[in-house]
C-alpha cells in the first residue's frame, strides 16, 4: 500500500470545483498583483484567528525577514542603515533554517537555545538565559503544530517574533509582537506555490508591513522606508480563501489520525508527540534511536516519512564561526538523530494509518 508523506493532488481533486472558478476568475479580471482576492483574504484570515491584522507576503521566509526589519532588528527598516551594530537574536536550535537565516541577513548574530525535554519546543529558561544586552529579537517557534507559550519571553520586553509557520490557529500574536506564517503547499494551509503573513494585534505595525511589502514606496515612487518585494499573489490569496473554508476540518483530521497512531503505537519503546487537544500536527513526529533503520524498513513498504531536522542549526557548517560544538545543545543534537515524521494528513485513510502503525510494529517485531 503506497502512503505518501502528503498527498496534494488529493485535497486539490476534493475542492477543485471551489478552486478552478477562483482561479479563473484572477486571470479574468487582469489583477495579477495585489487586488480584492489578497484583500479578502487578509480580511478572512484575521477573523479566522480572532481578530488580527494580517499582511500576506511572498513566503514564509519573506514574512520572518519582513517583520523583523519592521521590528528594526539589525539593520532594521532604515533606521541603522548603514551603521554596524554588535545585535543578536535568540532563537531556538532545532527548526528550519529560514529562523536564524532572518537574523544574518539583517547583520544580527543568532543565538540558539536548547528544545524543551518533553516537545520539540525551546525550552522557555534556556532561551530566557540567552538574552543579553545585545538582545534584540526572540524569535521562538511552534514546532510541528504545538504552539508554546510565550508570555515569558514577552515579559523581558524585548520584540518576539514567533515562527508560527507549521501551527497556524487562534492564539498566535496574542501577546508577542507579532507571528509570521507560510502557506507552503505541504502547510497545514497551503497554497499552489510560496507565500506567507505576517499576523498583529497592532494596526501601526501592520501598516508600515503593507508599505515595506512593496519596497517601502507611499504613494507610489516615494520611500519613506526600505523593504523589498514582499507580495502575496493574488492567485494565492484566491487559493487560499478556498482552502480557508476547509482548515477547520481538516486539523480535526489530523488530530483524529494523530490519535489513531497513538492507539496503535502505544506499547512500543519510542516516543510519541506530547498529546494537547489544541495540537495540529503539521508533522506527527515520533523519537527512536533506531530512526534510520526504520525509515529504511518503512520506504520498503511504501510508506514515506521525513527527517526534520538532520542537523541541528547551531552545528550547521555556515554557523561554524559562532563556536558551538558538538555537545553545546544535547537535547536539539538528540532529536536530530532520533526524530522521524510518520504521515498525518487529512486525506489518509484508517486503511493507510493502520497500514503505516502495523509496519512500525512489524519493525520492531523483527
Amino acid at each position: 500500500m503506497r502512503v505518501p508523506l502528503i498527498d496534494l493532488s488529493a485535497q486539490y481533486h476534493k475542492i477543485r470545483t471551489d478552486v478552478d472558478p477562483a482561479v479563473a476568475s484572477v486571470l479574468a479580471s487582469g489583477r495579477y498583483v495585489m487586488g480584492p482576492d489578497l484583500t479578502e483574504f487578509e480580511k478572512e484570515l484575521g477573523r479566522y484567528l480572532g481578530g488580527l491584522h494580517v499582511v500576506g507576503v511572498s513566503s514564509g521566509t519573506d514574512a520572518l525577514l519582513a517583520a523583523a526589519m519592521a521590528l528594526d532588528v539589525g539593520l532594521g527598516s532604515g533606521k541603522h542603515f548603514g551603521c554596524t551594530r554588535d545585535v543578536e537574536v535568540v532563537t531556538t536550535a532545532y527548526s528550519f533554517f529560514a529562523t536564524p537565516e532572518t537574523a544574518v541577513r539583517l547583520g544580527a548574530r543568532p543565538v540558539f537555545c536548547d528544545i524543551a525535554e518533553d516537545s520539540f519546543n525551546a525550552d522557555i529558561d534556556d532561551m530566557l538565559g540567552r538574552v543579553s544586552k545585545k538582545t534584540v529579537a526572540i524569535l521562538p517557534v511552534h514546532m510541528f503544530g504545538l504552539q508554546m507559550d510565550v508570555s515569558k519571553l514577552v515579559a523581558t520586553g524585548i520584540p518576539v517574533i514567533e515562527d508560527a509557520a507549521q501551527t497556524l490557529q487562534e492564539g498566535i500574536a496574542s501577546q508577542s509582537a507579532c507571528a509570521t506564517l507560510s502557506f507552503f503547499p505541504t502547510k497545514n494551509l497551503g497554497a499552489a506555490g510560496d507565500g506567507g503573513a505576517v499576523v498583529t494585534r497592532s494596526a501601526e505595525l501592520a501598516d508600515k508591513l503593507g508599505i515595506m511589502r512593496q519596497h517601502g514606496s507611499r504613494p507610489k515612487y516615494v520611500h519613506h522606508l526600505w523593504g523589498g518585494n514582499f507580495r502575496l499573489d493574488p492567485i494565492q490569496a484566491a487559493i487560499l480563501r478556498v482552502k480557508l473554508r476547509h482548515l477547520d476540518a481538516w486539523q480535526a483530521q489530523r488530530r483524529q489520525n494523530a490519535q489513531r497512531y497513538r492507539e496503535r503505537l502505544a506499547d512500543l519503546p519510542l516516543r510519541l508527540p506530547v498529546d494537547h487537544p489544541r495540537h495540529v500536527y503539521h508533522h506527527f513526529v515520533i523519537r527512536t534511536e533506531r530512526r534510520d533503520a526504520l525509515r529504511e524498513y518503512l520506504a520498503a513498504r511504501q510508506i514515506d516519512s521525513e527527517v526534520y531536522y538532520p542537523l541541528p542549526l547551531h552545528l550547521q557548517p555556515c554557523f561554524a564561526q559562532l563556536g558551538y560544538k558538538p555537545g553545546s545543545l544535547p537535547r536539539s543534537e538528540a532529536a536530530s538523530k532520533e526524530a522521524l515524521a510518520l504521515p498525518v494528513h487529512p486525506d489518509l485513510s484508517e486503511e493507510q494509518i493502520d497500514f503505516v502503525a502495523e509496519s512500525v510494529r512489524g519493525f520492531y517485531r523483527a
